[in-house]
């Protein structure tokens, strides 16, 4: 490499921190390997959270929903036309 072709310590030094930057290189592609991995796995425990919360909101709004009406009124009506 570098300091193969000229041995100075400023070319030994260059080699080492290059060196040290594939290293870095190497390690970022390895954590966002994991990183994609744990993503890709909350993605999926949300996606069955969709459905459950998806239902439970379709509760709610048959709760919330109004009563049919009786077809009478319910309780005590005086009838005043025979009066």
């Amino acid at each position: 490499m570098l300091s193969s072709v000229l041995s100075s310590d400023r070319a030994v030094a260059v080699n080492i921190a290059i060196m040290r930057a594939f290293v870095q290189v190497r390690s970022l592609l390895a954590t966002n390997q994991e990183l994609a991995e744990r993503l890709l796995e909350l993605e999926r425990q949300i996606a069955s959270h969709d459905t459950s919360i998806t239902s439970l909101f379709e509760a709610i709004r048959q709760l919330m929903a109004l009563p049919e009406t009786a077809s009478r009124p319910i309780g005590f009506t005086a009838d005043l036309r025979d009066s």
